[in-house]
């Protein structure tokens, strides 16, 4: 089974992703490879804070309604 990594170590990642093509150390046939994992980083990302967010609201609302 693969393991998501948390949002910090995703956010770590995908920095060290782009600090790599930013200077020029990937070859054509690793910065496929990179941009692909980049896309899958940004979009677990993207839907952890999606869910916190959510999560966030929902506490407010629960709170605001006592």
């Amino acid at each position: 089974m693969n393991k998501q990594p948390k949002y910090e170590e995703a956010y770590a990642e995908l920095q060290t992703i782009v600090r790599r093509m930013e200077n020029d150390e990937l070859d054509i046939d690793q910065m496929t490879e990179q941009l692909k994992r980049a896309q899958e980083l940004i979009k677990l990302c993207r839907d952890k804070l999606t869910k916190t967010d959510e999560e966030i609201k929902k506490i407010l609302n629960a709170t605001e309604q006592s």
